[in-house]
């Protein structure tokens, strides 16, 4: 790996093991800053290897998806369950685009791929910092509510093998979000809340990104390994993702971001 590339790792090793929820996220957003900057920093932790999770505050409990009380709908608690469960996403999102800095450091990939994560993980930070303040702005912050662990499940299932990681990651879970975003910002707008609105339609659009950006470095690995990237990407599916990819898609988006009707509609 080049210095740069060390010093990635170095620092995203850094941005897991923080505990602390804004901190996590302030310091992402620092990294980046950092690297834009051309500036290489060393990790003021030991190297004890990558971590399996990241730091988490002591709260929000973290409950299995099937023990997750039903979340209200409608109303300011409904606005609240709904900016709290985004918030949770967001902060593993963090988690999971620093992780792709360090953790498959036995699969050489271009310097790209490590600024291009780099960006996705800032531009998650930026999505949390924007909802907390939305939550605190509504008597609320995150922590205040139980939220589920399922997206490290999938990190973890998926932590020996970096185009699986990517096929579940953004191709599947992230790619989610641009199916069900446009329902949630209509909903938010019926009910007068702009401001909600709004930032679901920053991350909206920075998510389009995030799911080209998996989508072209897990083509770029298949074509390194001389395999059909739409078979590959199904195998993934079948073997990592518990049940199936759920409609309705917004194919308008999913285009955009590089992932094909084709991959998603099949035959399990």
């Amino acid at each position: 790996m080049s210095d740069i590339q060390n010093s990635l790792r170095e620092q995203a090793r850094e941005v897991l093991h923080c505990s602390n929820a804004e901190k996590k996220a302030q310091y992402a957003l620092d990294v980046f800053t950092a690297h834009q900057k051309g500036e290489l920093r060393t990790s003021l932790l030991e190297n004890k290897g990558w971590p399996e999770r990241p730091g988490r505050p002591e709260t929000p409990e973290l409950l299995s998806p099937k023990d997750m009380p039903k979340r209200r709908s409608g109303g300011p608690a409904g606005r609240i369950g709904l900016l709290h469960a985004l918030a949770h996403i967001e902060l593993n999102a963090i988690d999971l685009a620093f992780d792709l800095l360090g953790r498959f450091e036995n699969t050489p990939m271009p310097e790209e791929f490590y600024t291009d994560w780099l960006r996705v993980g800032a531009e998650e930070a930026k999505h949390f910092m924007l909802l907390q303040g939305r939550l605190k702005s509504l008597g609320s912050y995150y922590g205040a509510l139980p939220a589920h662990d399922g997206l490290w499940e999938a990190a973890q299932n998926t932590a020996h093998n970096l185009a699986a990681r990517l096929a579940i990651v953004p191709m599947v879970l992230e790619a989610r979000g641009l199916d069900v975003t446009p329902q949630m910002i209509e909903k938010l707008t019926k009910n007068g809340d702009n401001e909600s609105a709004n930032i679901l339609g920053i991350i909206y659009e920075d998510e389009k990104t995030h799911v080209a950006i998996g989508s072209k470095w897990f083509s770029y690995l298949c074509r390194k390994q001389n395999k059909d990237s739409q078979i590959q990407y199904q195998k993934f599916v079948q073997t990592y993702f518990k049940g199936d990819i759920k409609p309705p898609f917004n194919k308008p988006a999913r285009d955009e971001a590089g992932l094909p009707e084709t991959f998603y509609i099949f035959d399990r």
